[in-house]
């Protein structure tokens, strides 16, 4: 019999095996991981379900996960759009339930069993969906901020469900009460986190964030603190990992958390989907055929449709509103427990559990591809959308008149802000899609566009063909490889200035023809030894300070 070392010992050898086949053929980490799990399922190496601590590692993984989200949700966050994630998911929750309820009915399902359905079918998963848009870096972009927030609509309504539910098996007291309650101390938990994050919490951090184990430290035991707290009060430890995230959201060491506690999301994470993908081999399917294939349509095409068109109706342009609808494209995580405390309470039979089991198999593969390659897919697709979009559109993307600058600015985070900061107002144009940039930007007096240059429509905008020097600071290989291709089309190229992480990736940004490709370690070293060689005196560098002090204090992203 294997020791749990050993165990834990096959599934990361296993998943780091495929992992490097997945890179390699150009596929989504994620699917290596869930087939990991169906591997080791099949071949019967061990069984998941007898091992808790395999169990518990699952959990921490979407504890840590959400923990990074909140991270990202601060309160400027919550106002851009917070109300839009409240009325879509709401929107999106009350439409896909009937007409999910309607279809289980035309299958001759009972209306209990109907109902079920309709709601595993309604709800999506927001630690795949979360992961995903992470690898591809657009957790800050519109679309991004906005699904996180319907996703979380969802999840606090599937918490109530299961909350009535776990009442009923119980027998303790009225469901209505016993929802109410859920309510009451989800939005108390909620307001004390905001509360937290403006006045204790940052005084905490800040006198632990000269030393960064400590800091480390301590943001480990907030989490695990808040996560005992909220399970002691009936909520999963993954909401507490959200709640701890946002409550250090404004905090100024925010990035340095986040920094540390990747590598802990990225490990723990691999478990869920290992566990995951072995429960998918457990079910028997036979006689579903037909209703797993519509169910699955349904959630694949007609729920992404549904999330499109109410976005479309607030406003939004087709291209926010389609990639927001990509990424509902499967079913959560709680589908499968709302499924099993179903057939616990005695509500399901068991094969409506492998009804939506299956679905969760086939939604779960399948969206990962659609997630993913959306980019590719909304090129496709993007002229067949304007029926989507409305002629008023609430996204600010748009100057009132045309603009045409010599520099243009791809991203202002971090780098992109420091560059904008040091670079004369008049010449130049920023381009970004997160709106707390916007936001940012706006109050500073910059010309920008709302928007991603990946969007054609965006690309035309910025007169980029009028343009001099064009400078990307995303870190996506991808991107940085397709915008200067682009360029390239041009009857006049500009400059091109492009970032890449790796050595490795910046010697391909120059093959391809990029002038110059920042390297924040090369780059840095260089202007550092510049400086030094024209001022052997050092007066310099009282001047520095004084710059980089006063960029620390305009600094808020």
């Amino acid at each position: 019999m294997m020791s749990t070392i050993s165990e834990l010992a096959v599934v990361i050898a296993l998943a780091a095996a495929l992992g490097v086949a997945a890179k390699f053929l150009k596929q989504p980490l994620v699917l290596a991981y869930l087939i990991t799990g169906i591997a080791i399922g099949y071949f019967g190496f061990f069984d998941f379900d007898h091992h808790e601590v395999f169990q518990t590692f699952s959990d921490l993984g979407i504890m840590f996960l959400l923990f990074l989200v909140g991270l990202e949700i601060n309160y400027s966050s919550l106002r851009l759009v917070g109300r839009a994630s409240l009325i879509i998911g709401l929107l999106q929750i009350a439409v896909t339930t009937l007409l999910g309820f309607i279809m289980a009915q035309l299958f001759h399902f009972s209306a209990l069993h109907s109902a079920y359905i309709a709601i595993a079918l309604t709800l999506s998963s927001t630690v795949i969906v979360v992961k995903l848009l992470s690898d591809k870096k657009d957790l800050h972009s519109l679309y991004g901020k906005i699904v996180v927030g319907f996703l979380l609509v969802q999840d606090f309504v599937a918490i109530l469900i299961l909350a009535a539910l776990s009442g009923l098996d119980s027998g303790n007291g009225p469901l209505i009460g016993k929802i109410l309650l859920t309510v009451v101390e989800g939005v108390a938990l909620f307001g004390a986190m905001l509360w937290l994050g403006r006045t204790i919490l940052p005084r905490i951090f800040d006198a632990a964030a000269r030393s960064d184990e400590l800091l480390f430290l301590i943001s480990l035991a907030w989490v695990f603190i808040l996560a005992a707290g909220v399970k002691a009060v009936g909520f999963p430890i993954e909401i507490a990992g959200f709640l701890a995230g946002v409550a250090l959201a404004n905090s100024s060491e925010h990035y340095e958390i986040a920094g540390r506690v990747k590598p802990l999301r990225d490990f723990f994470i691999l478990l869920f989907f290992a566990i995951l993908g072995s429960s998918m081999i457990l079910t028997d399917f036979k006689g579903l055929g037909a209703p797993i294939l519509i169910f699955s349509l349904f959630v694949l095409v007609i729920d992404p449709l549904i999330v499109l068109a109410i976005m479309g109706i607030m406003g939004y342009r087709r291209r926010t509103s389609f990639f927001a609808g990509a990424t509902v494209g499967q079913i959560s995580e709680f589908s499968f427990v709302l499924a099993a405390v179903g057939l616990k309470v005695g509500h399901l039979t068991s094969d409506v559990v492998a009804l939506i089991t299956a679905v969760g198999i086939i939604t779960i593969t399948l969206s990962t591809y659609l997630i993913t390659y959306s980019d590719a897919i909304f090129r496709r697709f993007s002229p067949y959308l304007a029926f989507f979009e409305r002629k008023k559109m609430r996204e600010s993307s748009m100057p009132a008149t045309e603009i045409r600058k010599p520099i243009v600015l791809i991203g202002a985070h971090r780098t992109g802000q420091t560059i904008a900061f040091a670079l004369p107002k008049k010449d130049l144009l920023i381009i970004d899609f997160d709106p707390e940039v916007a936001n940012h930007l706006r109050k500073h007096g910059f010309d920008y566009l709302f928007g991603d240059i990946s969007d054609p429509f965006i690309f035309e905008r910025a007169n980029i063909g009028k343009a001099r020097l064009v400078i990307s600071t995303s870190p996506d290989f991808d991107d940085n490889m397709t915008l200067i291709a682009e360029l390239a089309k041009l009857p006049q190229r500009p400059k091109v200035v492009v970032r890449a992480e790796t050595e490795q990736d910046a010697e391909l940004l120059y093959g391809r023809g990029a002038d110059y490709v920042l390297l924040p370690n090369f780059t840095a070293g260089q202007y550092l030894a510049k400086t030094i060689a024209v001022d052997p005196d050092m007066k310099i560098l009282e001047r520095l300070k004084q710059n980089d002090l006063e960029m620390l204090k305009r600094q808020h992203i």
